[in-house]
């Protein structure tokens, strides 16, 4: 009789069982879809989180994971053309932010939305123009660019210097050549260009692209030819013409800063300059760029060399150093090449606030050398130098130098109650020479007059000789 009844009990809930493990199946099977969407909406709104995170060129990511993770995951080299190709792909962060009114500056009467550009070095065939406009920078400075491609000095040519800042290169320009980069130039030209952007060969607007004219290093040392060619081919391309005869790695290249030389090659450029000028409505500025390493003397030659040629619209200070400052610490600071970073800003510094004071005002100053924040810059200002550009620190520091050096500068503006514009004016007001061709002028006078001044010595002591003659003949 048990068993019975527990066979039927079994009996009479086998049913109700089964009914209950379809309906959970079932419940289990609608919820997958729904599960299913849910983390797909997650994922999604992250990744687009993520996205809007990473192309935000103040996203701390760059500065202290992403770029640390390439300088220390890749050599030096590499690890500079990743990020030059991560620019020119479209796909690098950008600056979002207008820039305070603070910022605004003016160049040979074009106002630029701030006073920060990117120097040459970075980009060496104008592969990323675009990307480096697009982190905040209002002028790119491309090269240095020579007229035939040539492979530079052989690697490693490029070392880190994390413990004092600082960078050493020997690169020795490697470029692709005129051709090549002026190829790459036309094809990021609109078919129909904005105004805005027909005003300016940089195609963005209160910007200005820079084409920096290197050396061949087979080329004679003392020709001017191959900056006589840059300036040809580059000249319907470029807002500013760049001139370098600074560089540590090319031989005999310094050697074109010496005075008389000096003035073959920029009168020759000029003429070049302006010849293309006559047949066009552009009329693009020519820049000198120059070495840190030059003493007041030689300083003092260059501002004679530019007011005596005439056509240079601007200076660049400077180029890298070849002095090794005892306060070095990091084991490579004795390889061979140009050093740049924090220990080149004194240097840098001291030509600005020298050369300031032998040209005049018309002629602006643009200050380069180990600047990596607002104040680094402020300063370039004060010793009279009207835009500054960035280069060493941007690889340390990644996409967001740009923005936080602008940050930097409008806060400490902010503060004085003043603007970039008028501490410019002030500094350059200050200690610029009154007028440079007048003072070059009043040089060769001072020299005309002593010769005057010598024959007229001549002439007295030939009539007192005479008159002595005279006497003895007499008393004879």
């Amino acid at each position: 009789m048990a068993s019975t009844s527990l066979r039927r009990a079994s009996q009479r809930l086998r049913p109700q069982l089964l009914p209950t493990r379809s309906i959970s199946t079932s419940s289990s099977t609608a919820s997958t879809p729904i599960r299913t969407g849910a983390y797909a909406t997650l994922f999604a709104v992250s990744t687009g989180l993520l996205a809007v995170y990473y192309f935000d060129s103040r996203a701390l990511i760059h500065r202290y994971f992403i770029t640390p993770a390439v300088r220390y995951g890749l050599d030096t080299e590499t690890g500079h053309k990743l990020a030059v190709q991560v620019l020119g792909s479209g796909l690098g962060p950008k600056d979002r932010v207008l820039d305070d009114e603070r910022l605004k500056t003016e160049l040979w009467g074009t106002t630029l939305a701030n006073p920060v550009g990117v120097a040459a070095g970075f980009d060496k065939d104008g592969e990323a123009i675009d990307g480096l406009f697009d982190l905040g920078f209002s002028w790119v400075e491309i090269g240095s660019i020579t007229p035939k491609p040539q492979p530079g000095n052989p690697r490693p040519r490029v070392f880190r210097l994390p413990d004092d800042s600082a960078l050493i290169n020997r690169y020795g320009f490697p470029s692709q050549g005129h051709t090549s980069v002026i190829a790459r130039l036309r094809a990021r030209l609109p078919t129909f260009p904005s105004p805005a952007q027909s005003a300016a060969a940089s195609l963005h607007p209160n910007k200005l692209l820079a084409v920096n004219l290197g050396k061949n290093k087979e080329s004679a040392p003392d020709s001017p030819d191959d900056f006589v060619a840059g300036v040809r081919a580059f000249a319907p391309y470029a807002d500013v013409l760049v001139v370098n005869v600074s560089s540590p790695n090319t031989p005999g290249l310094r050697g074109l800063q010496q005075r008389d030389l000096l003035v073959k090659l920029l009168s020759s450029v000029t003429a070049a300059r302006d010849e293309f000028a006559a047949s066009s409505s552009h009329r693009p500025k020519l820049v000198l760029k120059i070495a840190p390493d030059l003493t007041s003397h030689e300083l003092e030659d260059i501002a004679d060399a530019i007011t005596e040629t005439g056509g240079v619209d601007g200076v660049i200070v400077s180029n890298t150093t070849t002095q090794r400052p005892a306060h070095l610490r990091h084991p490579d600071k004795v390889q061979q090449g140009g050093l740049s970073g924090t220990p080149l800003y004194p240097l840098s510094l001291a030509a600005v606030r020298t050369l300031r004071t032998h040209l005049p005002a018309s002629v602006p100053l643009i200050g380069c050398g180990g600047i990596g924040s607002g104040a680094d810059a402020l300063a370039f200002a004060r010793a009279g130098a009207s835009f500054v550009q960035v280069y060493t620190a941007f690889g340390y520091d990644g996409p967001g130098t740009c923005r936080r050096i602008k940050d930097e500068i409008a806060a400490e503006l902010a503060r004085e109650g003043t603007t970039w514009g008028e501490v410019v004016k002030r500094a350059v007001g200050e200690l610029s020479a009154q007028d440079g061709r007048v003072r070059g002028k009043e040089k060769e006078d001072g020299v005309k007059q002593l010769i005057k001044q010598a024959e007229e010595l001549k002439g007295l002591l030939d009539q007192l000789g005479e008159k002595l003659g005279v006497e003895e003949k007499a008393a004879a």
